[in-house]
């Protein structure tokens, strides 16, 4: 099929905007408008002429509105091939006439649930039934009939009328019908989902989605396509929907960095309550700290070692102000991104000027003074070839009060804040991984080893002369010890805490050395592997 001309139109929304103008366009075409309930009375207060949907279906609308467009008379007029004689003549004789049209939202269901404070009852009330029926209808037999299903559609639907003298073609009916499906489509997974939530375990079938943002250049190598969804269940800062303050657009692997930045940074300013800022580079942190300012957080962080954090992202707990932007941008540094609640127009201006091409991403104001945000039942997803892997969301926690103290001397606050920066460092590198941390800042870091020994030397490795002139640094370490040879190199480095989550069949020699060398030692109970 080709243009087809639209003569009748159904309309029913829940989402008024936009509604009167796009039905007093569809009327200038001598369309006849059919309408529903709210969205009948909004047109006729409009000065417009509407047919009520219940003089087509001879029956009222009835049990408060759940029944009312489930009638052959209107999926007759929506599924009827027009080129298809049994249809035409079952048509006429059962007084069915064509519906060239439909515009049709669905109840807010994925509003509803995000509400506080909602009844079981408003949420079922919300479940729409005969919109899915109409759209779906619609969809199916789009060679006749055009399916809309946004508002954001609008404009589109009256430029193809006015080009094509009251017609569509079967190019916007294909398109605009592939839209409808992936939305009756995304609005009951979201169904499927909440019916879920109490299910314990994991479900039969996975039901996940996510809303386009924008396409991205390339994924992790410009031989690769890519694109960045947002997930319209998550609360809280993302880098995935921040306001992009100054800069180019971001890139695949500057949106990975920027996430794990924005976590490590939620995590350190959670369980610290301090000032926080972290550098990553490659998925793994260069750069940590935490401080009494915000501004003493960054200048620690980019000391953890300069080299690596070139051409890094930076992500910071509190707002950027233009002292703090005057900090950042001093000396020979290069930054790629750098993710805050907020930025003041002085601090936005200081340093697009230093670096032209800079991402500025604004995640919110709420993380300077708020948790990091658990999610009900949060929940980790990843593809491998052939199918899909899921977890639920490792929360690294870190008080120390409540870790076995094993060896050595206690820690005393200053200490214990930084065996917290240790240990939610070390969470956030790649296993197998050694963090080591001194009087606030992250001085070394192993990660991506295959054992704990490599892991160790590295982190002491990148530590370099920091590690030499350190008052009392500490070492993390993501998963146990198997034996003593890492912890002995760590010691004999000048490691004076270490701390790992125990339980390993030696771990008493690690203790007996340790108590031997006069070295603090503290287990976890937990560890905090990151693949």
């Amino acid at each position: 099929m080709t243009d087809i001309q639209i003569t009748r139109a159904l309309i029913s929304v829940s989402d008024k905007t936009g509604i009167v103008d796009f039905a007093t366009s569809l009327a200038e075409f001598g369309i006849q408008i059919i309408s529903t309930g709210g969205t009948a009375n909004v047109l006729e207060e409009a000065g417009l002429s509407v047919t009520d949907v219940s003089s087509l279906t001879g029956y009222p609308e009835m049990l408060d509105g759940r029944v009312k467009t489930l009638h052959p008379a209107v999926h007759g007029g929506l599924l009827g091939v027009r080129d298809n004689p049994s249809h035409v003549t079952a048509m006429l004789e059962h007084s069915i006439e064509p519906i060239d049209l439909v515009c049709i939202d669905l109840y807010p269901f994925e509003e509803t649930i995000a509400k506080a404070g909602v009844s079981e009852e408003e949420v079922i009330e919300q479940i729409d039934i005969g919109g899915p029926a109409m759209i779906r209808s619609a969809a199916k037999n789009h060679s006749f009939v055009t399916v809309i299903t946004s508002p954001k559609q609008f404009d589109e639907v009256i430029t193809e009328l006015q080009e094509h003298c009251g017609a569509t073609t079967s190019t916007l009916r294909s398109t605009f019908a592939q839209e409808a499906f992936n939305r009756t489509a995304s609005y009951d997974r979201v169904i499927a989902s909440w019916m879920n939530r109490e299910t314990e375990g994991f479900p039969e079938q996975l039901q996940f989605q996510g809303q386009l943002e924008r396409t991205l250049r390339y994924g992790e190598n410009p031989t690769q396509t890519a694109a960045v969804y947002s997930n319209s269940n998550f609360k809280g800062p993302s880098v995935v929907t921040a306001d992009i303050l100054a800069g180019k657009p971001l890139s695949y692997n500057n949106l990975m960095d920027a996430a794990a930045a924005l976590e490590l940074v939620q995590d350190l300013h959670h369980l610290t309550a301090l000032p926080s800022a972290a550098i990553i580079k490659h998925a793994n942190p260069c750069g940590a700290a935490i401080a009494d300012s915000i501004t003493d957080a960054f200048v620690f962080a980019w000391e953890s070692d300069p080299l690596a954090s070139f051409g890094g992202i930076v992500s910071l707990s509190h707002h950027v102000d233009e002292e703090l932007a005057a900090s950042i941008s001093q000396g020979e540094k290069f930054l790629e991104v750098i993710v805050a609640p907020s930025f003041s127009d002085s601090a936005i201006e200081i340093l697009s000027k230093r670096w032209k091409n800079v991402r500025l991403l604004a995640v919110g104001s709420e993380l300077a003074v708020a948790k990091k945000p658990l999610q009900d039942k949060c929940q980790q997803l990843r593809s491998v070839d052939g199918g899909f892997l899921i977890q639920d969301a490792h929360h690294i926690e870190a008080n120390v009060a409540e870790w076995k103290h094993v060896a050595g001397p206690k820690l005393d606050v200053n200490k214990s804040q930084d065996a917290t920066l240790a240990w939610i460092s070390c969470g956030h590198l790649k296993s197998n991984a050694i963090a080591i941390v001194n009087e606030g800042k992250l001085i070394g870091s192993g990660m991506g080893q295959v054992d704990r020994v490599s892991a160790a030397k590295l982190a002491i490795d990148r530590s370099g002369d920091q590690l030499e002139s350190a008052t009392f640094p500490i070492a993390a370490s993501d998963a146990f010890f198997p034996f003593k040879d890492a912890p002995k190199e760590l010691i004999d480095a000048g490691v004076r805490c270490i701390i790992q989550p125990g339980g390993s069949m030696r771990d008493q020699e690690t203790i007996d050395l340790c108590e031997q060398r006069n070295i603090t030692l503290l287990h976890t109970g937990t560890r905090c592997f990151r693949h």
